[in-house]
This record gives C-alpha cells, sequence and structure tokens, in this order.
C-alpha cells in the first residue's frame, strides 16, 4: 500500500485573455511616451483599424477614448498616489508597468467602473502585456489604491496648500510645478482663478466646427448634425459645437473643406484681425505661419468676401500640405508656399494685414494634448524666443504703413506673449519698429473678461476656449 500523500493536481495553464479595449489604450500610452507621439494623432488610426476588424463599437472606442486620456491628463496625481503605494522610487519602475498602473488607477478612482473589474482587468492586461510576475506586482499595487477614494489620496500625497501652494496644486490638479507656476504668473489672481484653470485643463474639451464663410453656414452644420447634436457657439459667429461628439469627417461640409474643426479661441484671433478698420488699400493678406491651416482656411474665406487674395506661407512641407488641403475649393484668389517667416521671399511693406500664429510651448492647449505637459521644460521657452521675435519683425516688415499684424500664440506665458511684443516694439535685440498698439477687445463683440487690453487673453474656464493670445499692431513708419 502505498503511504505517501496524494499530489493535488497542478493547476492549468491559463493564457491571458486580452482585452482589445484595454490593450489598444495601451498600445496609444506607449506610442506616447516611445515616441514622443500625440494621442490625438495616434488614436484616431487605432481606434480605425479595431473597427474594421470589427472588435469594437462605439461604447468600447469611448472607454478607450476615456482611458488614454484621463491616464495622460491625471498622470501627474497618479504618479503621486502610486508612489505612495511602492518601496521603490518611482523612477525605478519601468514605463510599460507604470502605464499598466496609471491606467489601472484612473478606472479605480476616475471612472464608474467597479473596483473589482477595474482590478482584474488591469492585472489581466499585464498578463498579456508585461508577463506573470509583473502582473502580480501591479495587483498588489492597485489593492493598496483601493483603500481611499480619489479626494482620500489627494490629501495623502499632496502637500498642504499653505505650506506649498504651487507643488499642492500641481498634485491636486496634475500639472508640472513650472507650468502652475507660469499659468499664475499670467492669469494673476488668488486661489480661485488658477485651481478653475487647472480644473478647465483636465476636462474633455468640446469638438468645435467652424463655417468658413462664403462656402458653407452654421445653419448647414446644425441641420447635418441634428439639432440634438449641435449647439452655438459661445463667440464666434462661424461657431457650432457638437453636443453629443461623433466623427466631424463625416461630414459633408468637413469633407469638402467648406467647414472644419477650429476651436473658438482660433476662430476669434482670425476674425479679429480681419474686423481692423485699415485705411486706403486692402487686397493683399498674409498667414506668415499658416501650418495646419485652420486660421489660414478662415482668413481666406474672408479675404474673399472682400475681393482680398490670401498668401499662406508655411515653413514646413508637409505642414504646408495640411494648408492647401484646408484652402482647396476657396472661392477667392489664394497662393500657398513653403517659405520661412524669417526669411521671407516678399518684399517689405507688401501686405496690408498679416498674422503670424508663432511656433509656442502649446501651454494654451493642454486640454488637447495632455500629453505635452509632461513633455515640456522651462527651457524650452528660451529655444523659442529669438524665433518668435525674429517672425514679428519680419511681420511688421512685410505689412506697409497703415496696415496691421497680428501677433497670435497658443500660449498664455508671458515670456511668449505681451513680452515678446514688448520687446519688438521697444528694440531689444534688434532694430525697434514704429508700430502702435490696437485694442483689440472692441474687435471681438459679445466676449467678455478680456482684461484690460489693449492685447487679448483667451482662457478655458473664462471662455471654454485654448488659451489663445493675441497682440494687433498697426505700423506707424
Amino acid at each position: 500500500m502505498n503511504d505517501q500523500p496524494r499530489r493535488r493536481p497542478a493547476k492549468p495553464h491559463r493564457r491571458p485573455k486580452k482585452d482589445p479595449v484595454r490593450f489598444l489604450a495601451f498600445e496609444a500610452l506607449r506610442a506616447v511616451d516611445e515616441r514622443d507621439a500625440y494621442a490625438n494623432l495616434v488614436l484616431p488610426p487605432l481606434l480605425k483599424k479595431a473597427r474594421a476588424k470589427g472588435d469594437f463599437d462605439g461604447r468600447d472606442a469611448a472607454l478607450a477614448t476615456e482611458l488614454v486620456y484621463g491616464t495622460l491628463r491625471r498622470q501627474g496625481t497618479y504618479d503621486a498616489i502610486v508612489a505612495a503605494c511602492i518601496d521603490r522610487p518611482l523612477r525605478e519602475v519601468d514605463p510599460p508597468v507604470l502605464d499598466v498602473l496609471n491606467m489601472g488607477v484612473h478606472q479605480l478612482l476616475g471612472t464608474r467602473i467597479p473596483t473589482h473589474a477595474a482590478v482584474s482587468a488591469s492585472v489581466e492586461l499585464a498578463r498579456v502585456v508585461l508577463g506573470e510576475g509583473r502582473a502580480k506586482f501591479v495587483n498588489a499595487v492597485l489593492r493598496k489604491v483601493t483603500a481611499h477614494d480619489l479626494d482620500g489620496w489627494v490629501e495623502k500625497v499632496a502637500p498642504p496648500y499653505d505650506e506649498d501652494a504651487e507643488d499642492h496644486l500641481a498634485v491636486v490638479h496634475s500639472h508640472p510645478r513650472w507650468i502652475v507656476s507660469a499659468l499664475w504668473d499670467a492669469l494673476g489672481g488668488g486661489r480661485a482663478g488658477i485651481e478653475d484653470l487647472l480644473e478647465a485643463d483636465n476636462e474633455r474639451p468640446e469638438v468645435t466646427l467652424v463655417a468658413r464663410p462664403g462656402r458653407s453656414t452654421t445653419e448647414e452644420l446644425v441641420k447635418a448634425l441634428g439639432e440634438d447634436n449641435s449647439l452655438p457657439g459661445r463667440w464666434s459667429p462661424y461657431a457650432v459645437r457638437m453636443a453629443e461628439g461623433g466623427e466631424p469627417g463625416a461630414l459633408e461640409a468637413v469633407r469638402e473643406s467648406r467647414a472644419g474643426v477650429q476651436d473658438e479661441g482660433s476662430q476669434l484671433v482670425a476674425a479679429a484681425l480681419a474686423a481692423v478698420p485699415v485705411e486706403g488699400r486692402d487686397t493683399r493678406w498674409l498667414d506668415g505661419c499658416a501650418g495646419p491651416g485652420g486660421k489660414a482656411a478662415l482668413l481666406a474665406a474672408l479675404a474673399a468676401e472682400r475681393g482680398a487674395t490670401l498668401l499662406a506661407a508655411e515653413k514646413q512641407p508637409h505642414r504646408a500640405r495640411l494648408v492647401e488641403r484646408a484652402l482647396a475649393g476657396n472661392p477667392g484668389p489664394y497662393q500657398v508656399i513653403t517659405a520661412d517667416g524669417t526669411r521671407p521671399p516678399w518684399l517689405p511693406g507688401t501686405f496690408d494685414r498679416v498674422l503670424m500664429d508663432v511656433p509656442c510651448s502649446g501651454l494654451g492647449a493642454l486640454r488637447r494634448r495632455p500629453e505635452s505637459r509632461w513633455r515640456r521644460r522651462a527651457e524650452d521657452l528660451e529655444a523659442f524666443a529669438p524665433l518668435q521675435r525674429g517672425l514679428l519683425r519680419e511681420a511688421l516688415k512685410a505689412v506697409r504703413v497703415g496696415g496691421v499684424v497680428g501677433y497670435a500664440t497658443c500660449s498664455p506665458h508671458l515670456a511668449e506673449t505681451r513680452v515678446v511684443v514688448e520687446d519688438v516694439l521697444k528694440g531689444r535685440g534688434g532694430e525697434p519698429v514704429e508700430a502702435e498698439w490696437i485694442d483689440a477687445r472692441p474687435l471681438l463683440p459679445g466676449v467678455s473678461a478680456l482684461g484690460e487690453g489693449p492685447d487679448i487673453q483667451l482662457w478655458p474656464h473664462l471662455h471654454g476656449t485654448d488659451a489663445m493670445y493675441l497682440a494687433l499692431l498697426r505700423r506707424t513708419g
């Protein structure tokens, strides 16, 4: 008789089950990290491919989008929470593991997904993309995260506001400290305003369409969208907001470039430049940094209504092609060229109106590109500074006496906005330019909270737009 204890049969090996939604979201996060890609460029083709394979429906696409953007927006807060749940420095956690963890934390603390489902789905994803050993680590960390809700964790990991206000806001609202400081300086005021702004940066922006004058109307867009999925623009007469989201490219007017996707702040910049009174000739307009073409397309349509011609110049050939696509079919005369605005091919005094929407840090569009807040550094602004000043100087040379220049940035950082304009007008770093400020505020009728002028700074929390800046200057000599 065999007295040896019977061994329990080995547990059969189970292959991890691939969840297509979370796997796709993980792919997008890895592309953002490894290739410095932008989620708004990476995600759409991944979703399109998944739909074509039959893996996704509309709800799946919405969840994948929420997982990607929610994880990126709250990355700073989630990093702090994960760091509190592990026994090693966060920098020693491999980036793919951290992506799975942060996506799991977002499901636990930032969505209505039940706790057990969020943990089990994250662990299963870890088994697929990381292996069994790391999956156990993910499981252990996420189970610690379930001990508190988001408010409870923030109270534990954020320093008290009274001890370090900027670091407190950085952790609570998931922005790098230097960006909190820069935005606070630009905004001014007390705690309420900066908290409202930082929170607005973490909200999903609406999709806003522009009906290009003479080519489409807001009525056409509302009819195409349906009244249940359309809202009027807050400020721009050309804007229609998509209330429930959807695919703008499915609209006939968008496919034909008679309309486009364009934030209202961007629309207002072009509209304000076009609205400035100009004495004498008004037939030659220039967009000196035209890519990817949204403002150029609106300016071209406005110019065509007055019998004016737009020249759209863009330094990068691939962006110049995007401008050509945006302007395709414009009824008025226009031309798109590949040219460097700091070494322009046109003669001085050629134009009556010039828009120079300069390259910048993009801090005004953190709602749309949340990953850029983690990618940018304060020293990046120093690299942009000479280019921004050079482009503004050339814009003022390109316009005739009496003509107008619009200097625009998608950034509220003072070093990229008013400081640039003041330096150029006073001749710091170059010859002074004879030009005067134009009060831009009356050119945006109905738009509230525009400050003391003469320049304009739009804000996500005040205007529902990107944080666009505009200075209007008239050449006087």
